[in-house]
């Protein structure tokens, strides 16, 4: 129970990260040791307080976009019947009706949990990036990591508008 609670508290540090990148520097360090108990010394300049506000906003975005997929996943999985059309037999789980919904079901809400860990791991990597921008003892790996999943989460947003 309490790694469910660990993982949930990451995530919402995940989440909090879009308004907190735009938040005084004193709250964007407050909400972490309130949250999750981690403590750093901020040393930031205002050119790293900077970079913290866009890689934090960012992978903030990313968050909640992510949020939104699993959201979407979760409600489709679960409504399935009436968001489809008759087509069952070649649908998972099909041919019938039941099958189809139980498979689309199973895995919107199967999937939760993986969801959850990933926002999890967004959580941590906000924390290390803060840790390396505003308290300069954070480990370097945490820069390219955060830029790379920003541009990662605008490709996947772009393909998800394509496919729509």
């Amino acid at each position: 129970m309490k790694t469910v609670v660990s993982v949930l508290r990451w995530a919402a540090y995940a989440l909090a990260a879009l308004p907190l990148a735009f938040a005084p520097l004193a709250v964007r360090l407050r909400v972490p040791r309130r949250l999750l108990g981690v403590r750093f010394d901020p040393q930031p300049s205002a050119l790293r307080a900077a970079a913290h506000t866009l890689l934090s906003g960012g992978m903030g975005l990313l968050a909640w976009f992510l949020l939104f997929l699993a959201t979407v996943a979760a409600v489709r999985g679960i409504a399935y019947p009436l968001l489809t059309g008759d087509d069952y037999e070649n649908s998972w789980g099909g041919p019938t009706l039941g099958g189809a919904w139980a498979v689309h079901a199973a895995l919107g809400i199967g999937l939760l949990p993986v969801w959850a860990i990933g926002l999890a791991g967004l959580g941590q990597l906000q924390v290390r990036l803060a840790r390396r921008l505003l308290g300069r003892t954070g480990a370097f790996w945490s820069l390219p990591l955060a830029v790379l999943l920003a541009c990662a989460g605008v490709l996947l947003f772009i393909s998800w508008l394509h496919q729509i």
